[in-house]
């Protein structure tokens, strides 16, 4: 057949990125015979010059990686340079070298895309699906791509996320297995243009990484204050002084009195007991007579 859909995706990134980002980047670059690959862009570069790019590669729709502070990383998915464009916060990625499942397909052979059926019932992901079709789908006939079907993309929403997953269609039962990569979209934002414009949605349920971890810091310091808190109480409970409890005139009703025993004078003086002297002293002196005597004779 002839190829019409001569869509064209270009995967690239920031500086910056690590060696997890490089992988996930490289295998959807493997799943996707239509992308285009470019180097790596200058943080300090404005992100409407990615429209340039995309003109001068002969892509419209565009998959670029965003790194901040070499732990946090953005996705931005966008239709160039009309728009719209979706800026996502990415989680738990996993690449196919790390997972190691036993999932595979042909290189090169189009998918089937899975869509949870929260797409249809809302506007933003409505807009987000048409999105993931335009991107993620191989066009048909494409010189790169195989005419086979043998994998899922599946698109599924929870806990207000997008969670990805590629699982390999098996022919005996049409089971699914795991191929890999794996990760989580978290939506922050959509623009009506590419790489900026209007705001068109805005997710109230996302936390920025800087707050979730200024949260976690703000937690482990309460902890410590409250330890520390009941520490001085105890403290000052050692210190203080102990209030004397006043007697209590029920408790002397059950005690025995001792016996009294009568009191006798002496008249007469008590005879001196007689000074008993070491009989060791009186050996020893005698001994030392004897030596004198023995001296002199």
């Amino acid at each position: 057949g002839k190829w019409k859909n001569k869509e064209r995706v270009l995967i690239f990134s920031s500086r910056g990125i690590n060696f997890r980002t490089r992988h996930l980047m490289q295998d959807l670059r493997t799943l996707m015979p239509h992308s285009k690959a470019d180097t790596k862009m200058d943080r300090k570069d404005q992100l409407f010059v990615i429209n340039e790019v995309c003109e001068m590669k002969n892509c419209n729709k565009c998959i670029f990686f965003e790194a901040k502070k070499k732990q946090d990383l953005y996705m931005w998915l966008s239709n160039t340079p009309q728009g719209p464009s979706a800026k996502f916060l990415v989680q738990n990625v996993h690449t196919l070298a790390e997972l190691k499942m036993t999932g595979n397909c042909l290189r090169g052979s189009r998918p089937l895309l899975s869509f949870d059926p929260i797409f249809d019932k809302e506007p933003h992901y409505a807009l987000l699906k048409e999105l993931f079709i335009q991107i993620f789908s191989t066009p048909q006939y494409h010189p790169k791509s195989q005419p086979f079907v043998d994998h899922v993309f599946t698109f599924t929403v929870t806990d207000e996320r997008i969670w990805f997953r590629n699982y390999q269609i098996i022919e005996e039962d049409a089971s699914l297995v795991e191929i890999g990569p794996r990760f989580v979209l978290n939506l922050i934002k959509i623009f009506q243009g590419s790489f900026g414009g209007p705001t068109l949605y805005e997710n109230p349920h996302y936390q920025s990484p800087n707050m979730h971890r200024r949260l976690i810091r703000l937690s482990v310091a309460a902890k410590f204050r409250e330890k520390q808190h009941v520490k001085e109480v105890q403290m000052e409970k050692k210190k203080a002084s102990k209030v004397l409890v006043k007697e209590d005139p029920t408790e002397v009703v059950f005690e025995t009195p001792a016996e009294e025993k009568p009191v006798e004078i002496q008249l007469v003086k008590p005879e001196s007991k007689p000074i008993v002297k070491d009989k060791k002293k009186l050996r020893k002196i005698q001994r030392k007579k004897q030596k004198k005597l023995f001296r002199t004779e």
